[in-house]
């Protein structure tokens, strides 16, 4: 393989993790890694149930794929073949499909690295990433579940059969049940050495990793529900099978007042029963990858609060689960597979200036200190607050500090024995690259990205036009496409060669994915200076959607645009009959100036702004 798409790791286990359970007691055996020196934990587990519960949930996140994968019919189609049935191009297809696939699964097995085990003096963690790259999940027990806990510390990699799964599920909690987690583990007598093993993880595979990390540096919307809630959020997606999008789950938040849940296309509300909202504005904010919180479920008898944090468009949501003793965190990503929504956020990811040596300082100053939160880390350098947010962020993507959103601190944690390249993750792929060229991203043959055509599609999505110059080509194009309320891309076309050749079955061209990538800076550039006088002048046309629910739950709407001279408004229940207005105004600053004072109005009375906080 090549080694500028992958990273070479070796992973060297002594033996196999395994569950040895006798009549009067069961120990979990895990095996770790043992490149790193001494690492491991061992203890007499206090809850074995909650042990249980929760390892067995994190470890059916680390095997969820939920890609879809369509039924191989090859060996249908040879029957036919045999009866002299004319299907020799679909059982050639077919037959390809299936090598294809099962080659997949095998590069697949070897291309993601082992769940990472990380031993701190206050608790011990593991993280894991699921096999379709779509959940990451952090596991946290602290000292308090363990008796009589023995710990080196350190961070290293843990070695999972296909089998501890089912294992771990069988594991009886009325015996006492311990833990042994180490790289010295004694093999089994019936047991073979263990050969050293090669994986050659993919760059993609790192920077989904990675970024996960980063996200959660980020400023967020944090909302805290009961467990009550998360039960009948699950009931209700499981009771219930949507067919047609959007199928979001949308939180609606308004300061001093109880969450609500939104469950889309059904409108079903569902009122929280936590403690009210305390951000200073409210929000509606809409989240996607809902099913893949059924992982929760096994959790509900021993939660005792859920957190939520949600970061922004095309960024993970972190779910927290309390369970007292233990902790799991779930961060749900929130792009896709075509590497639209992901080129876009982790555009953003990316830290800016970072000053010399700060990021070097902040690490070795966690490892001598352990866990500190970024205020502590902030006091105690003369950078400004930036640029230390902007340092930490960079050795997250270096895969060196871990944020632990559960309590809010940094802590040392070293991903690889050698930091990640943060410049080799930068970029998903070379068509990715080249859309950062046509920005002036940097590189040669910088070339000039337009939008020349924004269009809201109620109820739809928003359509995009743009012009792009490529310097390198010597010629213009001019992309366009539909991005839909969830994200995903219709009715694309482009005149470049790759797209005229195969469409988008080869993915997004570069053309169309520089112009994602400028509608999403200017978004952001526009909310900016929305808030300012000098910022409002410069606005010409913008449309902006107010929600408020009644005490009947009924929601009510408002739809405010601005074009030019004219002002117009809809507003009504969402699923009833619209009214419409529509005034002109003699010049642009007078229809602007009734623009914001219609918006800022609707905020006095109640109304939620559905556009600024919408994922």
């Amino acid at each position: 393989m090549s080694t500028a798409t992958h990273h070479a790791v070796e992973l060297r286990y002594a033996t196999t993790s395994d569950v040895d359970a006798i009549a009067d007691a069961s120990r979990v055996l895990l095996a770790l890694e043992g490149s790193r020196g001494t690492v491991g934990v061992r203890g007499r587990v206090r809850e074995p149930a909650l042990f249980r519960d929760a390892l067995a949930a994190t470890l059916g996140i680390l095997a969820s794929d939920l890609r879809y994968r369509g039924k191989d019919r090859t060996a249908y189609l040879a029957y036919l073949m045999k009866q002299g049935k004319r299907a020799t191009a679909q059982i050639w297809e077919a037959q390809k499909a299936f090598l294809e696939q099962s080659l997949e699964g095998d590069k697949q097995a070897d291309a993601v690295l082992d769940p990472l085990l990380t031993v701190d003096p206050d608790q011990v963690s593991l993280e894991v990433f699921s096999r379709d790259e779509s959940a990451y999940a952090r596991l946290s027990f602290d000292n308090s579940l363990f008796e009589g806990r023995e710990a080196a510390h350190g961070s290293t990699f843990l070695d999972v059969p296909a089998d501890l799964l089912a294992k771990v599920d069988r594991l009886r909690t009325y015996v006492p049940v311990s833990l042994e987690a180490h790289v010295a583990l004694p093999a089994r007598s019936t047991e073979q050495a263990r050969a050293p093993r090669n994986v050659e993880v993919p760059h993609a595979w790192l920077r989904g990793f990675l970024q996960v990390q980063s996200a959660a540096t980020l400023p967020a919307s944090t909302c805290t529900l009961a467990p009550i809630d998360l039960y009948n959020l699950l009931f209700a997606l499981r009771t219930r099978k949507a067919k047609k999008a959007p199928r979001a789950l949308r939180f609606e938040l308004v300061p001093g007042a109880q969450p609500r849940l939104v469950l889309e296309p059904w409108e079903l509300v569902l009122e929280c029963h936590g403690p009210k909202y305390q951000g200073s504005t409210p929000a509606v904010v809409r989240t996607f990858g809902r099913q893949r919180l059924a992982a929760l479920a096994r959790l509900l008898p021993h939660a005792q609060g859920v957190r939520v944090q949600m970061l922004g468009p095309g960024l993970p949501v972190f779910w927290v689960i309390d369970l007292g003793p233990a902790t799991l965190t779930l961060a749900l990503t929130g792009w896709t597979e075509s590497g639209w929504s992901s080129a876009a956020a982790f555009d953003a990811l990316m830290p800016r200036a970072v000053p010399d040596g700060l990021a070097e300082k902040l690490r070795n100053r966690l490892r001598t200190e352990g866990p500190r939160t970024f205020e502590e880390l902030a006091s105690g350098t003369d950078a400004p607050k930036e640029a230390v947010r902007a340092a930490l962020q960079l050795e997250c993507l270096r895969g060196r500090v871990l944020y632990d959103i559960a309590r809010g601190t940094y802590r040392p944690r070293e991903l690889l024995a050698t930091p990640v390249d943060e410049a080799v993750i930068r970029y998903g792929n070379e068509r990715e690259e080249r859309a950062h060229r046509l920005l002036g991203d940097g590189g040669p043959g910088a070339g000039e990205v337009k939008l020349t055509k924004v269009h809201d599609v109620v109820g739809v999505g928003t359509k995009l036009h743009g012009e792009v110059v490529d310097r390198e080509a010597v010629r213009s194009f001019f992309p366009s496409f539909l991005l839909d309320l969830e994200g995903r891309v219709r009715e694309a076309s482009c005149g470049c060669p790759p797209y005229r050749r195969s469409g988008l079955r080869e993915g997004p061209c570069e053309h169309m994915i520089a112009l994602r990538l400028a509608y999403a800076r200017q978004r952001a550039q526009e909310e900016a200076l929305r808030q300012t006088p000098k910022g409002r002048a410069l606005i010409r046309a913008e449309t902006r959607s107010y929600v408020r629910r009644d005490e009947s739950g009924q929601e009510q709407v408002y739809r405010v645009s601005l074009d030019g001279k004219l002002v117009s408004v809809e507003w009504g229940p969402r699923l009833g009959e619209q009214r419409h207005q529509r005034l002109w105004f003699d010049t642009d600053s007078e229809a602007r100036t009734a623009y914001f004072t219609r918006l800022e109005s609707l905020a006095a009375e109640g109304f939620i702004d559905s556009v600024g906080g919408t994922v």
